[in-house]
C-alpha cells in the first residue's frame, strides 16, 4: 500500500475535523449551518436563502461561532439603493400646436435626472411623448423619441417617464395630437438618478396556485424561503400588446383569521403607439422585506382575455454577514430560536467601510452536523383540543386526511349555505375531540351555473325577468355575471329577491343593479353585477325594463362566491370531521392563532371533504329558511281559528226550525 505523503493526510485531517460537530454550541438553537473559510481576516458573506426562511425576520436569532464554540461577533448589511429625490418642477409651461401640446419645464435641479411625472386629470387616453433637454433652454437633444403615457378604464396608467441621466436645467415634452384630441397637462414632478445603486439577485417564483376569477387572474407564488428583501416582482409574457393595473398582496393574521393584505400596486404593459416601437414595463417594484413564503399577485383582467403568463422572475437584494475570521477554518450559523433577544455586539474591529469588502463565495451545509434533525412542522402545535358534545350540530362532512402535518380544507357550497355567515359554528373533531383551526379569507373565487327560468307576465309585457335558482339558500354569493346575444341595447338591470316575513306578508329585497350599454363594435359582452348582500333564498330575479325596444336576449349565467379555507394540523391515525349548521353555539377560541404565522408558512396538504352527513331533525332547517316562519304561524292559525269556530258553534243556542 503506498503510504499517505502530508499533504494527502492534513487533507483528510480537515475532512475528518470539519465533520465533527462543533464544541460547546449553545442547545437552544434549532438549526446549524456549517461553511468553512481558507484564510483569515475581514470576511463577508451573502446569507443563503435558507439561512433567511430559518430565522426570525430581522435575524435577532442569528448566531455565529468558530468550531471551538466560542461566539463571534458579526455585522447584518442590507444593502439598499439611495433613495431619489422627488421634487415639483421650477416652472410648467404649456404650449397648444395644431397637432401636439409642447410642454416647457425648468427642473429647478442641479444633480443629475433621469425620471420626470407628468399630471393630468383626463381618465382615458394613449399618447406619445418625444423628451428632449437642454443646458440652456436655447440648444436641445432628443433623449427618447416616444415614449407613451397612457391612462386606462380599467385603472392602468403610466405618466412617467424616463431618459439619459444628466444634468438637464431645462425639458421639453412634445405630446402628439395626431390620431386623438388634445389632454390637458397640470403640472409635473422630477426625479433626479440613484447616484449608488444596490445589488439584487433573481430567482425564478414558483406559480403555486393560479386562478381565474371573474375580471382578474390571481397566481399565488411560491418565494422559497421567507423574510426575503423583494425588489421587485417581473412578469414574463409573450403577449404582444396588453396594459394591466397589478396589486401584490400578502396573507396576513388579523382578528384571529388569515385575510389578503395589498402591499404595493403597479401597472405592466406592453404598448405601442403610432409607429413607434413598442415600449413595455413588465415589473412591480416592491422594496420590502415579505414576511410569508408565499405572493399573490393579482391582475386586473376587466373584460380582457388573461394574460399567458409564461413564468414570474422575483428580485431580491441579499443580505450579507460580516464578521472578522481570527483564523481560517469551519463556522456554524445557529438559527432557531424564538425568544432569545438580539446580539449587541462591540463591532469597533470592523471599523471600516463595509461596501468595499469583496464578497467571500463559501458553500454552506447543514448535513455534517450529526445532530442536527428537520423539525416537525408546528412541533409545538397539539393536534387535540377540548372535548365536544356533538349533539347540537346538524351536518358533519368527513375529511380525508392521508398524511400527517399541516393540512387546508376549502369550504363547498353546502357548507357556505349551511354554516352560519361569520363560520362561528364550524368545528373540526378527532377522537371527540376538538381540532384548533384558523380561517384564511382569500380573494380566490368560485363559479356557480344557476338554473334559469325566463319569466313572463301579460300584465308587464315591456319587462323581460329571469329567476336564478341555486343548488342551496342562502349562498354567499358576491358576483353575478352573464353575456348577451343582442348587440344593440341599453338597460337598466335590477336584482332582488321575493321573500316573505314572519307573518307570510310578501317583499322585495334589492340585492343591486347597474346600467349595461352595449354597441356592436364592441368586442366584449361581459356584463358584471356587484351584489349588495348575501342571498337568503336559494333564488333571485334579474328584471330589465325594455321600454319600446325589443325584448334583450342573456346567456351564460353565473354567479360568484369568495373561497374560504380552514388551516390546521392533524394526523392521520384516526377520522376527522368537520362539523357544522349550529345556529346557537358560539365562535371558538383558539390559542392556534399565536402560531398563525407558522401555520401559514408550513407546506400544507389538501385534505378533500366526503358527501354531507345529516345529524339531526330535517336537513331543511325551518328556522333558517326565508318565509318558512310565516307558513308554520299561519298554519297554527289556521288550526287555532277552525277550532275556535267549532267551539262557537257548540255553544251557540239551537234556533227552532220555523214551524211548516
Amino acid at each position: 500500500m503506498k503510504p499517505f505523503d502530508n499533504r494527502t493526510f492534513c487533507t483528510l485531517l480537515l475532512v475528518w475535523s470539519f465533520s465533527l460537530p462543533a464544541a460547546n454550541l449553545p442547545s437552544d438553537w434549532q438549526y446549524d449551518q456549517s461553511f468553512t473559510i481558507a484564510t483569515a481576516g475581514l470576511t463577508k458573506l451573502s446569507l443563503p436563502l435558507e439561512t433567511l426562511d430559518a430565522a426570525r425576520p430581522a435575524l435577532e436569532d442569528l448566531r455565529l461561532f468558530d468550531d471551538a464554540g466560542n461566539e463571534v461577533p458579526f455585522v447584518i448589511e442590507r444593502p439598499v439603493p439611495t433613495v431619489k429625490i422627488v421634487r415639483t418642477v421650477k416652472s410648467f409651461q404649456v404650449t397648444m400646436q395644431s397637432r401636439a401640446t409642447v410642454i416647457t419645464i425648468e427642473t429647478g435641479l442641479t444633480q443629475p435626472l433621469d425620471t420626470i411625472t407628468l399630471e393630468t386629470p383626463a381618465l382615458d387616453f394613449l399618447k406619445p411623448v418625444r423628451i428632449e433637454a437642454s443646458a440652456d433652454g436655447r440648444i436641445w437633444q432628443t433623449l427618447a423619441p416616444g415614449q407613451p403615457v397612457f391612462r386606462q378604464p380599467n385603472g392602468a396608467s403610466r405618466l412617467q417617464l424616463t431618459f439619459a441621466s444628466g444634468i438637464w436645467a431645462w425639458l421639453r415634452l412634445t405630446v402628439a395630437d395626431e390620431h386623438s384630441k388634445p389632454i390637458p397637462f397640470t403640472g409635473a414632478r422630477v426625479h433626479t438618478t440613484v447616484t449608488e445603486s444596490a445589488p439584487v439577485e433573481w430567482k425564478a417564483g414558483l406559480i403555486s396556485e393560479r386562478h381565474e376569477n371573474p375580471s382578474e387572474t390571481r397566481l399565488s407564488l411560491n418565494l422559497g424561503a421567507a423574510n426575503l428583501d423583494v425588489a421587485s416582482v417581473q412578469i414574463v409574457t409573450d403577449e404582444p400588446l396588453f396594459s394591466r393595473p397589478v396589486t401584490l398582496a400578502v396573507p396576513q393574521v388579523s382578528e384571529s383569521a388569515i385575510r389578503e393584505q395589498p402591499i404595493t400596486q403597479g401597472t405592466v404593459f406592453r404598448i405601442a403607439v403610432e409607429g413607434q416601437a413598442a415600449s413595455e414595463n413588465l415589473s412591480v417594484p416592491l422594496e420590502q422585506r415579505v414576511r410569508s413564503r408565499e405572493l399573490l399577485l393579482l391582475i386586473k383582467n376587466e373584460n380582457n382575455p388573461p394574460l399567458p403568463i409564461k413564468s414570474v422572475r422575483i428580485e431580491r437584494r441579499p443580505v450579507y454577514l460580516v464578521f472578522l475570521a481570527k483564523q481560517a477554518g469551519a463556522f456554524h450559523l445557529l438559527t432557531g430560536n424564538e425568544h432569545c433577544p438580539a446580539p449587541k455586539y462591540d463591532l469597533a474591529a470592523l471599523g471600516m467601510n463595509l461596501k468595499s469588502v469583496a464578497v467571500t463565495g463559501v458553500k454552506f451545509s447543514a448535513a455534517d452536523n450529526p445532530n442536527y434533525r428537520a423539525p416537525e412542522v408546528l412541533a409545538g402545535v397539539s393536534t387535540g383540543g377540548a372535548p365536544l358534545d356533538v349533539s347540537a350540530w346538524n351536518f358533519r362532512k368527513p375529511v380525508r386526511v392521508t398524511r400527517n402535518g399541516a393540512q387546508q380544507i376549502e369550504l363547498d357550497s353546502d357548507i357556505l349555505a349551511q354554516a352560519r355567515l361569520g363560520f362561528d359554528d364550524l368545528r373540526l373533531v378527532q377522537d371527540g375531540k376538538q381540532i384548533p383551526y384558523i380561517l384564511e379569507h382569500t380573494s380566490i373565487s368560485r363559479a356557480l351555473k344557476p338554473t334559469v327560468t325566463t319569466l313572463t307576465d301579460a300584465k308587464e309585457k315591456n319587462l323581460s325577468r329571469w329567476a336564478l335558482k341555486l343548488p342551496h339558500a342562502q349562498l354567499p354569493i358576491t358576483h353575478f355575471r352573464c353575456t348577451a346575444k343582442t348587440t344593440l341595447f341599453e338597460r337598466e338591470f335590477l336584482l332582488y329577491e321575493d321573500l316573505a316575513d314572519s307573518r307570510g306578508a310578501a317583499y322585495r329585497l334589492n340585492l343591486g343593479g347597474a346600467r349595461w350599454i352595449h354597441k356592436p363594435d364592441q368586442a366584449a359582452r361581459g356584463f358584471e353585477v356587484a351584489l349588495r348582500r348575501p342571498l337568503e333564498s336559494d333564488t333571485f330575479i334579474v328584471q330589465t325594463d325594455n321600454g319600446d325596444n325589443p325584448p334583450v336576449e342573456l346567456e351564460n349565467f353565473e354567479v360568484t362566491y369568495p373561497v374560504t379555507r380552514i388551516l390546521f394540523k392533524a394526523g392521520a391515525e384516526a377520522p376527522v370531521f368537520l362539523y357544522y349548521g349550529n345556529l346557537r353555539v358560539a365562535a371558538p377560541s383558539y390559542d392556534l392563532s399565536l402560531v398563525a404565522d407558522q401555520l401559514l408558512a408550513a407546506e400544507k396538504f389538501t385534505a378533500p371533504l366526503s358527501a354531507p352527513e345529516q345529524l339531526k331533525g330535517s336537513a331543511a332547517d325551518l328556522s333558517r329558511q326565508p318565509g318558512a316562519g310565516g307558513v308554520v304561524f299561519w298554519g297554527i292559525l289556521a288550526v287555532v281559528v277552525v277550532v275556535l269556530l267549532a267551539i262557537i258553534a257548540r255553544l251557540l243556542p239551537k234556533v227552532a226550525p220555523p214551524p211548516s
